[in-house]
């Protein structure tokens, strides 16, 4: 898939190619750590990150866990 994909991303308009899975986006996002992820208002579970296939056009919430005391 080298069609690049408009994506919506914590509020910025993103488009990126290679991109088909949550796994894939937080990948090429170069994103680390312990992450929640929220498309189209809907909660996607870690567990489904590979799995769970992006469309053109989703709004997407990449929210990363900081620890600190």
């Amino acid at each position: 898939m080298n069609t690049p994909m408009n994506l919506l991303v914590n509020g910025e308009q993103t488009s990126l190619a290679g991109v088909a899975t949550v796994s894939d986006l937080i990948s090429a996002l170069s994103i680390g750590g312990n992450v929640a992820v929220e498309i189209n208002s809907e909660i996607v579970s870690r567990s489904a990150f590979a799995s769970h296939r992006l469309a053109d056009g989703d709004e997407i919430e990449i929210v990363t866990a900081i620890g600190g005391g």
